[in-house]
């Protein structure tokens, strides 16, 4: 593993009814649901380092701080942007920000760490 810090992804979304609370279970409000938007933001920490793994390497979630600041309609599109900020080790500190039309809708960190696939899944199964 060779994880660089500025390393960065970005990719755009745009809500659907299934991405909403009432969809998902995490209210009742037709709105982006935040665990929708947080496994956007994994998605794309997970794309921003995906090339400097060492083969058989992965990463999994270790800790999610993100503070979801307003709330995004149905039919808005939202921007995720994740960039590496800290390593430390086997962890990979995220900054991650989630944006609409340039204001911010989310903001915060998600930390991953780097295991070895097979012996994760093995270790997982016991």
């Amino acid at each position: 593993m060779t994880v660089t810090v500025g390393s960065s992804a970005s990719q755009t979304f745009t809500v659907a009814e299934a991405d909403t609370a009432q969809a998902v279970g995490s209210g009742d409000v037709p709105v982006l649901a935040t665990p929708r938007m947080i496994a956007w933001c994994e998605a794309i920490t997970v794309q921003a380092i995906a090339d400097q793994l060492s083969d058989g390497e992965t990463t999994v979630g270790y800790r999610i701080r993100v503070d979801h600041l307003a709330p995004t309609i149905v039919g808005a599109t939202v921007t995720v942007v994740a960039t590496v900020v800290e390593v430390d080790r086997m962890q990979v500190t995220f900054e991650v920000e989630v944006a609409e039309s340039g204001a911010t809708a989310a903001k915060g960190t998600i930390t991953r760490v780097v295991v070895n696939r097979d012996t994760f899944i093995e270790r997982a199964g016991k």
